[in-house]
């Protein structure tokens, strides 16, 4: 068959579309590109993630894997199709439990949901796990989309009840995502799904070596024996500074390598392709010449080893250290001491969508639509690539299907902007799962070294942590992960004697950068261990061993910070105590059952820097509420949470408002999407602009402080001891055309750490506590987990929907480091042979959320993000080593590892 015959038909969603080109090309590609149906997503092209889902005829297919000639005749339905009574159930009950946080598997978990229940009705929670596991997510950790599922089947639908934080406002309560229906009707727009018109496809060419010279053949000869290429860039066109990094004094990673590179997958040059051009890559002319590499901290710090960057001796980019008292002598005065050594390896973030974007120029500015978690630092940085100020880059964040860390630095932008600067024409580029795999950065493999001891009574005397964290290639964020982890390895417990150092260390592996926690997990698994190891060795149980050393209220840290109100994690750890005493109790009756627990506290924000937000917020002359919230909105809820705080302060309603984005052009800076920062910082200047704009507007009508506002079309009305109607087309506006206006900053009162690590890193901690229970087969070496509960200290729970999806997409990612995740250069570049958690692999959560106010949070509220993950993977390592004994000391917990665990525990 081929599509020269005939008018051959594809029937979507209910309409005849005439198709040409190749037969074979795959059907999601048709969807996408010549009908313009992007609600269908491409997550891997192979079938691994499921993104792509549609109906044919009927029957959930991956639609990456049909070839179009196989969909002729034949009845296709996408999200964009589903538009039903039944569909729209569905997705109000995807709205109604928050089961869609970035948005980018939610097509694919909506059509196979679609297919179930048209087959069952009235599924089980058995089934729908069945039906979906075909369909990866990497932000919910799949509950609350199992909960959403299950709700449509009922004869009553379920809705969660509301917080009671505070009645009638709306802080405290379960609203629904703001930007909830562009996810699950498909026409969000992520950095895939805009094409502009003749844009240029951009292809990179990478290193297919971890360490390597360079030299190019005859290029202009290679190009014209490629009719579709357009243009071809090397590092020698690049007209700005070859050098980015997020931390201005360590940036080292050039945007195209000059003669030498350093990891596998770095970019050499660019190829812009024609659009429809088919060209051959395979032999572009580049001569390389390998060199020695170095792979881990050990090899590339040992004597003779290659240098990896001028000026950096022993490959040693930078170290973070605290100390307070002498670890040494609080070990020799302990009663019980415990020590252990734990390596862990790279995890990738393995969001569902790759990198992709696209360019344009608009005038004598770059406009660049891209995912992103930072669009001014992204700006200021490809400006700097392209030698242009910043007000001459624009940055328009697309729809972000997941970050968790990664796309906080740049990745495309600068290759994209360097081929419309250069040609003046649109560019775009999409990463396949194998670049994105290959190049882009990866949680830190770390080895970490500690010994800590107690009391007769089971209190701390001292601990003394090293760890040695591979930050790869470049630096990233690796100064933040050295710096960052010695102030959090002692957990959330007072310690009067300390010494912690962490080192990051140069190889020639993947780049390390931010992952959910900047090192912390890896060190909470060294911490909670030790805890482990000392309340077995003073006989005291280990939930009231963390309880006796659990920071309070008026306690120092080791950082010599004193905790001044809001410090929750004792109440995290109470109220998990019925559960603990149930588990344990049911565990001493069942041979290889487990149960373990950690504790977590992390800090909001930058470590020790200047960490501002700001937020701009005005009436407009229709009456509109217009919010300029430029915190990236990568799935966690920012664009609703952020709302919230501001309409609470305000005094004004949810459906009043209207929200502009991290339009770089348009929004202020609210700083990067990470270290749990933007509920607290940026909610914080949210709270203080919703209270300077309420307060404009009551001077204006000369009402006192309890007035209401109620907008009206072209007005407001304040309601006082009198009503008084404020025109607002009367009134002269702003600027930025606001009849009232208010824009706030806030930046946490922090200090900077001398050379022994003392002073105040962060203004806002948050605490959390989780359990875990699960078997361990003995002949098999697998891990069954059965259930996690999980007790955070929000301070004031904003939206509790959110925060629950949070915390079980966390644990999700705790789930996959410490059972499965385990990145290999070269060998686990797709979502085949590299395994993230499935619907069936995360047990039953239950959360219990804990409202601690703390003094400088916005209504008290606290950080979240990263605190889900952190006690995970520790809890998990203390059950299996509760059920077997035997002590994992080399992550991830695979079944061969456990076997060797406890074939070493039978036989010390």
């Amino acid at each position: 068959m081929s599509f020269d015959d005939p008018a051959p038909r594809l029937t979507v969603n209910g309409q005849e579309a005439a198709i040409s080109g190749d037969p074979t090309r795959r059907l999601s590609d048709v969807l996408r590109m010549d009908l313009g149906l992007t609600g269908t997503k491409s997550g891997c092209d192979a079938g691994d993630c499921g993104a792509c889902t549609v109906l044919l005829d009927g029957a959930p297919v991956c639609a990456c894997l049909v070839p179009t000639a196989q969909a002729i005749g034949r009845d296709v339905t996408t999200i964009e199709g589903l538009t039903d009574a039944a569909a729209e159930r569905l997705k109000a009950a995807f709205l109604r439990h928050g089961a869609a946080q970035c948005g980018i598997c939610t097509p694919g978990m909506l059509m196979a949901a679609r297919a179930l229940l048209a087959e069952s009705p009235a599924p089980t929670r058995t089934e729908v796990e069945d039906a979906l596991s075909g369909v990866l997510c990497r932000c919910t950790g799949y509950a609350k989309i199992l909960d959403a599922v299950c709700d449509v089947g009922r004869s009553v639908q379920v809705r969660a009840p509301m917080a009671q934080h505070t009645p009638g406002g709306a802080v405290g309560q379960r609203i629904e995502r703001l930007d909830g229906r562009r996810k699950v009707d498909g026409t969000d727009v992520f950095g895939a799904d805009l094409l502009p018109e003749g844009a240029l496809e951009v292809h990179a060419i990478r290193s297919p070596y971890h360490a390597a010279a360079f030299r190019f053949g005859d290029l202009e000869d290679w190009q014209r024996s490629q009719p579709g290429v357009a243009a071809l860039f090397t590092a020698a066109d690049i007209p700005g500074r070859n050098c980015f990094g997020v931390i201005p004094p360590f940036a080292d990673q050039p945007a195209l390598a000059e003669g030498r590179v350093r990891f596998r997958g770095e970019a050499v040059a660019l190829v812009a392709v024609e659009p429809g051009a088919e060209i051959d890559l395979g032999d572009f002319p580049v001569i390389w010449s390998p060199e020695a590499d170095a792979l881990d901290t050990a090899t590339a710090q040992a004597d003779g080893a290659r240098q990896i960057h001028q000026g950096r001796a022993d490959n040693l980019l930078t170290r973070g250290f605290v100390r307070q008292g002498n670890a040494t002598s609080g070990l020799a005065q302990a009663a019980h001491t415990a020590e252990t050594a734990i390596e862990t390896a790279y995890v990738e973030h393995a969001y569902i969508e790759p990198e992709a974007g696209a360019a344009w120029m608009d005038g004598d500015t770059i406009v660049i639509h891209v995912c992103t978690q930072a669009p001014v630092m992204d700006r200021d940085e490809t400006a700097a690539v392209l030698g242009l100020p910043p007000d001459r880059v624009r940055i328009l964040p697309a729809a972000t299907g997941g970050g968790f860390g990664s796309k906080l630095d740049v990745s495309l932008h600068p290759l994209i902007g360097l081929v419309t600067l250069k040609t003046r024409r649109p560019s775009r580029m999409i990463y396949s799962r194998r670049e994105s795999m290959a190049s882009t950065t990866k949680r830190h493999p770390a080895d970490m070294r500690a010994r800590a001891g107690c009391d007769a009574q089971g209190r701390m005397l001292a601990m003394d942590f090293t760890g040695d964290f591979n930050t790869g290639a470049y630096a990233s964020w690796g100064p933040t992960v050295a710096n960052r982890v010695p102030v959090h390895a002692s957990g959330p417990y007072r310690i009067p004697h300390y010494r912690a150092e962490g080192r990051a260390v140069h190889t020639n592996g993947p780049v390390s950068g931010a992952f959910r926690g900047f090192g912390v997990p890896q060190a909470a698994i060294v911490q909670e261990a030790l805890f482990d190891d000392l309340a077995s060795a003073a006989g005291i149980d280990r939930l009231e061993f963390r309880l006796i050393n659990a920071f309070r209220d008026g306690y120092r840290t080791a950082t010599g910070q004193t905790l001044i109100g809001g410090v929750g994690i004792g109440d995290c750890f109470e109220a998990l105590r019925p559960h603990w005493t149930r588990a344990v109790a049911e565990a001493a009756d069942m041979p290889h059952r487990g149960v373990g627990i950690a504790g977590c506290w992390y800090g909001c924000g930058n470590t020790s820097l200047p960490n501002p937000s700001t937020i701009r917020v005005g009436i407009a002359p229709t009456g509109r509420v217009v919010l300029h919230q430029g915190a990236a909105d990568i799935g966690q809820g920012s664009n609703t949470v952020i709302t919230q705080i501001c309409a609470e302060a305000a005094g004004l309603p949810i459906s009043a408002f209207d929200l502009i984005g991290g339009d770089t052009a348009v929004t202020p800076d609210c700083g990067k999407t990470s270290a749990s920062r933007q509920t607290y910082v940026t909610g914080k200047a949210a709270e203080l602009a919703g209270r300077a704009l309420r307060a404009a507007i009551l001077r204006h009508a000369n009402a006192g402080d309890d007035a209401q506002i109620e907008p009206e079309e072209g007005a407001l009305i304040v309601r006082d001891t009198r009503d008084h109607r404020i025109d607002l087309g009367t009134l002269p506006l702003d600027t930025h055309g606001y009849a009232f206006a208010a824009e706030e900053t806030h930046d946490p009162p922090t200090t900077a750490l001398d050379e022994d690590g003392q002073g105040i890193p962060y203004a806002v901690y948050g605490w959390g506590a989780q359990m875990v229970e699960l078997s361990v087969d003995p002949v098999l070496g697998t891990v069954t987990l059965h259930k996690i509960t999980a007790a955070h200290d929000l301070g004031c729970v904003i939206n509790p929907t959110l925060a629950e999806g949070q915390i079980e997409g966390g644990i999700a990612q705790g789930i996959g480091m410490a059972l499965m995740e385990e990145y290999i250069p070269g060998r686990t570049e797709n979502l085949h042979d590299y395994l993230i958690p499935t619907i069936g692999d995360v047990p039953t959560i239950e959360t219990v959320l804990i409202e601690k106010p703390d003094p400088e949070g916005p209504f008290g509220a606290k950080g979240l993000g990263e605190h889900a993950l952190i006690p995970t993977a520790p809890a998990i390592l203390n059950a299996i080593c509760d059920a077997t004994g035997a002590r994992i000391t080399r992550l991830p917990a695979l079944p061969h590892r456990v076997l060797e665990a406890i074939a070493q525990r039978g036989t010390s």
